[in-house]
């Protein structure tokens, strides 16, 4: 385990965390928690230990060369800080365990409030029958209600089966700690991941949570040859072509057009990015 002592002194630090496997279609969201590992070059603080969480005939090490070296890496959850130049992210990010998610999520609940963050944010992603060729869908909600409704959300309601995402929200909750979850909506018949497309949505929705302004690197360019590709093996299935202008018209049936509000606010949160993007 590293030292933990990297988590001391951070600045105004938010927490922004995801996790692969059941809450994680296409890799979307824990795709944003590698995007802004590698960007800004965050700093491993500490990584769990992994034979306390998982299996490891369902989430196997793998070999890797470094160099002349064959390398074996564990399967485990990380936790990284990223210094930027407004503030510090605290960076969560690993395979949903498979054992002890009391004694998992205990443990991460101690971090987070011993570096009282401005709010979490846990990152998710879905497969729906959302159609590749419309923007993202994603779902927001927040607590506490003070929270949801300067972020023009609401607090979440579901019931059903969760995820670990949706038990660290509930500790958060729980611990009155501002907690923000984002889910994008991504299509079923294209699930193999990646999906940059899906991550970037994610990353958009973050940097207007966190008004916050992120650097996507090459990701706008992924995105764009990923819907290139999708659409070349649509071309070549007619009843897929079919059942796809069916999700559109759908969508294009269902989704509402933005008032002049809520454009407005988001202008806004634009100017403001920008703002600090040339400061």
């Amino acid at each position: 385990m590293a030292d933990a002592r990297g988590l001391t002194g951070l600045r105004n630090p938010a927490v922004v965390a995801a996790f692969g496997g059941w809450n994680d279609a296409c890799e979307a969201a824990s795709g944003v928690i590698d995007h802004l590992v590698d960007h800004y070059r965050a700093e491993l603080a500490f990584a769990l230990d992994p034979e306390d969480y998982y299996d490891f005939q369902v989430n196997r090490p793998g070999l890797k060369l470094v160099g002349d070296r064959r390398v074996l890496e564990w399967p485990t959850t990380e936790v990284l800080v990223a210094h930027l130049e407004e503030r510090d992210l605290v960076l969560i990010g690993g395979p949903e365990p498979n054992f002890r998610w009391q004694a998992f999520s205990a443990r991460l609940m101690s971090m987070l409030r011993s570096i009282n963050p401005e709010m979490v944010v846990l990152l998710g992603a879905m497969l729906t029958d959302a159609p590749h060729s419309r923007p993202v869908p994603v779902a927001g909600s927040a607590s506490p209600a003070s929270l949801a409704g300067e972020l023009g959300m609401e607090p979440s309601d579901y019931e059903g089966p969760t995820g670990i995402v949706g038990v660290l929200a509930n500790e958060c909750e729980r611990s009155a700690i501002p907690v923000v979850s984002l889910w994008a909506s991504v299509p079923h018949y294209v699930s193999e991941p990646p999906n940059p497309k899906a991550t970037l949505a994610l990353l958009a929705r973050l940097e207007g949570v966190l008004n916050l302004a992120l650097d996507s690197g090459e990701m706008v360019e992924a995105a764009t040859a990923w819907i290139a590709q999708v659409d070349e093996l649509v071309a070549d299935d007619p009843d897929i072509a079919t059942y796809i202008s069916a999700l559109e018209e759908r969508r294009d049936e269902t989704t509402p057009a933005p008032t002049g509000d809520v454009i407005a606010a988001e202008f806004e949160r634009y100017l403001r990015r920008r703002d600090q993007r040339r400061g």
